[in-house]
């Protein structure tokens, strides 16, 4: 599934991802994560072995379990599509979508009583 949606986003955004799109087959607990309820989905990392994208195929197994193929789908589309987007906003050197993901984590955390 993971090499057919990628294969529907135009080339062009993949430009210097040299590290690829991985499908690490273990589950990742965000650190923020009250009651382990919070798993990472999939990160894009930029280090000494270059830019690449990593979906965490044991965390969708956890939140998604119950869902239907086409959800799953839907969901592995979307999380792909984020972290191109983070990927491509560092090579303009632009950071909304940080931003954006540093929100949604103080909503969960003040959503459980933490400030």
């Amino acid at each position: 599934m993971l090499d057919e949606i990628a294969d529907t986003l135009p080339t062009e955004l993949y430009r210097e991802l040299n590290g690829g799109i991985v499908l690490d087959c273990g589950s990742r607990l965000h650190p923020c994560a009250v009651n382990n309820d919070l798993y990472i989905l999939g990160v894009y990392i930029r280090d000494n072995l270059g830019k690449r994208i990593v979906l965490y195929y044991g965390s969708f197994i956890k939140v998604f379990k119950d869902k239907s193929k086409e959800e799953y789908y839907k969901h592995l589309e979307k999380t792909l599509k984020h972290e191109v987007l983070h990927h491509n906003e560092f090579l303009a050197g632009c950071k909304d979508l940080v931003f954006y993901d540093d929100k949604r984590i103080e909503e969960y955390l003040r959503s459980r009583g933490y400030s």
